[in-house]
């Protein structure tokens, strides 16, 4: 039989001091405003928690770094596996804080459908940016959100500006999936292309040439560099085929070579240019509103359905109502219809 353990003065006081590490909202945010990583790191952990007690204080942490005026520059980038995004981002990441910029990097592993297992390996394909004391990474979970984003990115977005980070690098796991979701929450959406993969008039049929503010044709040297050309040409005749976009801004191709840190400062400052434009035309300022309209939206949409399936009227009914889906006793479509009519508090 096992020996219960004594419950000593000592014991009583290792697990008063155990409670201690555990840093109120305050604390979490004093230290988010002072640069603290493991503060900025812990508040996010707090923001991705599905625990109630987690996310109301996750709440008043945004609320409270929400305050502090931030100058940043969001962007998002996303591109085929295999088109070098963790190279490119940790390449570009080098160049920006050799240029004295501080800069977060959101990178999402995409999760398994199956185990909801994820990889979360950006650290270790990032092994030079991540020792940079001007950089900050952090890998999450995809979950089951479209286009590579967490459902909490835009409130980590929030929390790394607050903590001083001038740019904000969202990398989407860019399988296929809607790339919505991050183009509704950066400033500028950057789209990269690998030289000679075959896919540059292909490329003009899906949506995501129509949200992408530049195409970068990645690993640009050696033997790629006359395809990386033929493929810059390609895309900007693609891109001819579609309206200017509501800030008349006409997206641009570039190439570069991450492995070989060239065309990076073409990047940046194409990048630039695009900012100090929409900054001057008072774009940059109601595109952030529009997306903090769509921010509540979202979060609306979110909450409403998850009250709606925690409700226990909701969970019965609607194991009932399966039964007879899948039974061919009910239409998918009536059945919806008397589930929501069960009017959840």
């Amino acid at each position: 039989m096992a020996s219960k353990k004594t419950i000593t003065p000592d014991r009583i006081s290792k697990i008063q001091d155990s409670r201690k590490l555990i840093p109120t909202v305050e604390e979490l945010t004093s230290g988010i405003l002072k640069n603290d990583k493991t503060a900025l790191a812990r508040a996010i952990t707090l923001v991705e928690s599905t625990k109630k007690e987690s996310l109301e204080k996750a709440n008043l942490i945004i609320e409270k770094c929400l305050a502090k005026n931030t100058d940043s520059i969001r962007i998002g980038i996303t591109g085929v596996p295999g088109v070098g995004k963790s190279t490119f981002i940790e390449s570009f990441g080098k160049k920006l804080t050799s240029l004295g910029k501080k800069v977060a990097v959101l990178a999402v592993d995409p999760t398994s459908t199956q185990t909801s297992g994820s990889i979360l390996g950006d650290k270790t394909r990032m092994q030079e940016l991540v020792k940079d004391p001007d950089a900050f990474i952090r890998p999450s979970p995809s979950g089951i959100s479209l286009g590579g984003v967490t459902r909490k990115t835009r409130e980590t977005i929030i929390l790394c500006e607050a903590a001083g980070y001038d740019v904000i690098l969202v990398e989407t796991v860019g399988v296929g999936q809607s790339e919505t979701a991050v183009h509704s929450m950066v400033d500028f959406f950057l789209l990269l292309k690998l030289p000679g993969a075959g896919d540059e008039l292909q490329g003009i049929k899906r949506g995501i040439i129509e949200m992408a503010d530049a195409i970068v044709i990645n690993k640009a040297d050696g033997d790629n560099l006359k395809r990386a050309r033929s493929a810059s040409v390609e895309f900007s005749r693609a891109l001819h085929l579609y309206p200017p976009k509501e800030n008349g801004w006409v997206p641009k191709v570039l190439s570069c070579s991450a492995l070989e840190n060239t065309g990076l400062d073409e990047v940046w400052d194409m990048i630039s240019n695009y900012i100090s434009e929409n900054k001057a035309s008072n774009f940059f300022t109601s595109k952030r509103q529009q997306q903090n309209k769509n921010w509540l939206l979202q979060t609306l949409d979110d909450q409403l359905k998850q009250r709606f399936y925690q409700d226990k009227k909701v969970a019965a009914a609607l194991e009932e109502l399966v039964t007879d889906v899948v039974n061919n006793k009910i239409s998918p479509f009536r059945a919806a219809e008397k589930l929501l009519q069960t009017n959840p508090k």
